[in-house]
């Protein structure tokens, strides 16, 4: 009876005949109705389980309603997307990312199927400049299977990409929980297995490994960083922040000025900061160079990227491309080579001396040097080389990575690209009498 009476207002509307306030009250009802969730699933994208309890409907309807309302003035942020753990970012985002634009559009609770379904008004609506995405655990609580979840996943990054094929995607691996919480281990692993293949290959995207940077030993969540072992509380949020900032970095939306650092007396940089000047490609066998990257800001082919004082190694799209740019001048006497370099969780780099390959990683992850005791996880860490005689002795933040490291008489010096972004800094060598 209320639809009918609903519709023959709206007829009535329709020919002038019912008064203004009445109207508008009927088109407010008619707002508040698109948010709701949908009685059924038929004609609804993708697959698997849309939540219906009544505490959900209530989340879904007052959260999409209230952010139709903020549509005009979040016009090109930073859009942060998911469940329970994006929400609980928080309207202010904990006092994070000052000075970027940037909506919260998690709700708690929430499936892929949701976030698909709610896609248009919550996220292309804003015209994002780039969009952080996390989404999967609740789909495992309802007992959906990972090929479901990653098949949601591929039609939401497929909407993502055809409303802007510019934009930035940066996609969070499903974070570690318990089976206690029905998201058992193997299953979270599998989604992150089959979401990292849907997006292989694909440029716009950068895979994040947020499971193994939370992850213990048994691969669950660690009680000290999600006491309910599905939500982190602030070190868990503290982590994530750190783990995003480089790659937000990368695509311009932090860290904007550049760094002016001057070397010590003594000390010739290696790396100008703002181009890839005296850089190039090397044959690997013969070890001339190939193409030398004079003035330019980026490699070739966008691996290797100038930006602000920082050489970034950028994430590969196929997840795993080995690959290496060299100084074009070589070095044959005794030196001191001094560089800083941040790491992404679990990122494998190597900085190689002459030619020998000293591994550069995010250490606790990543080994071999697990054991480190000040090194900083996606934070700047000192890379001090020094070379006598032959035999290399390196440290990072003062602790020895190998004293006895043998290199040519002769020979550049190298950054490779592995998995997972790497930067650079500050790059500079001494030559010693």
């Amino acid at each position: 009876m209320k639809r009918i009476v609903l519709s023959l207002l709206s007829i009535a509307v329709s020919h002038g005949s019912i008064p203004p306030n009445i109207s508008s009250a009927l088109a407010a009802n008619k707002d508040q109705t698109s948010f709701q969730i949908p009685a059924t699933d038929e004609g609804l994208p993708g697959a698997g389980p849309i939540r219906r309890y009544d505490w959900f409907k209530k989340l879904w309807e007052r959260k999409r309603s209230g952010w139709a309302k903020q549509v005009e003035q979040d016009q090109g942020a930073l859009v942060f997307l998911g469940d329970s753990i994006t929400q609980g970012w928080g309207d202010k985002f904990r006092g994070h990312f000052d000075g970027v634009k940037k909506a919260n559009r998690g709700i708690s609770g929430d499936t892929t199927r949701g976030v698909l379904i709610r896609l248009k008004e919550d996220v292309l609506a804003l015209n994002p400049t780039g969009v952080v995405l996390l989404i999967g655990t609740n789909d495992l609580e309802e007992s959906a299977e990972p090929e479901t979840i990653a098949a949601n996943l591929k039609l939401i990054i497929a909407a993502l990409e055809k409303h802007n094929k510019s934009m930035p995607i940066v996609l969070c691996q499903v974070f570690p929980s318990s089976a206690a919480k029905k998201r058992p281990v193997d299953k979270i692993k599998q989604i992150n297995l089959l979401c990292q293949a849907v997006v292989k290959g694909d440029k716009q995207v950068t895979v994040i490994d947020t499971w193994l940077l939370f992850a213990d030993e048994k691969g669950d969540a660690k009680k000290a960083e999600f006491p309910d072992l599905l939500h982190p509380n602030d070190l868990g949020y503290a982590k994530w922040v750190a783990a995003l900032t480089p790659i937000l970095a990368t695509h311009g939306f932090v860290e904007k000025d550049r760094d002016d650092f001057q070397p010590e007396p003594g000390f010739a940089s290696l790396f100008n900061g703002r181009d890839l000047n005296g850089w190039g490609f090397r044959d690997k066998k013969s070890m001339k160079e190939t193409i030398e990257f004079s003035d330019k800001t980026a490699s070739n082919d966008g691996r290797y990227v100038a930006i602000n004082g920082r050489l970034v190694v950028t994430t590969p799209a196929e997840g795993r491309r080995i690959q290496q740019i060299w100084t074009s001048r070589e070095f044959s006497k005794d030196f001191i080579l001094k560089l800083e370099f941040r790491a992404t969780p679990n990122a494998d780099s190597g900085v190689f001396i002459r030619k020998p390959q000293l591994q550069c990683r995010d250490y606790p992850l990543a080994g071999p040097y697990k054991d480190l005791k000040k090194y900083r996880p996606q934070d700047w860490n000192e890379m001090v080389v020094t070379v006598k005689g032959g035999v290399a002795h390196c440290t990072c933040n003062g602790e020895v990575l190998n004293a006895t490291m043998k290199v040519p008489p002769s020979g550049p010096i190298g950054l490779e690209g592995d998995r997972g972004q790497m930067e650079y800094r500050r790059i500079r060598l001494k030559e010693l009498p």
